[in-house]
């Protein structure tokens, strides 16, 4: 079975230097792959996806996360009132 992909030949090559496959195996995968040009990763990773959010849904999720922080309130001046004198 050849080599597809950049990627998988470095990691073969690691394995090579690290004695855990044989120099026979190597050469086996990397000749099945031939001088082509590989491709540096055979299944690039994808970008998660973007759900569609409903306009009202937004407008309440919004609503729910930014809560400010509101100091408490001082009690109001109690207004002076002129007394009339009966």
């Amino acid at each position: 079975m050849p080599i597809k992909s950049k990627a998988q030949r470095r990691k073969f090559a690691e394995l090579l230097v690290e004695g855990k496959i044989t120099p026979e195996t190597f050469e086996e995968w990397n000749r099945g792959a031939g001088s082509k040009e590989l491709p540096e990763r055979l299944h690039p990773e994808r970008k998660p996806k973007r759900k569609a959010v409903k306009k009202t849904a937004k407008k309440t999720a919004r609503k729910k996360t930014a809560k400010k922080k509101v100091a408490p309130k001082k009690p109001a001046a109690k207004k002076k009132t002129a007394r009339t004198r009966a």
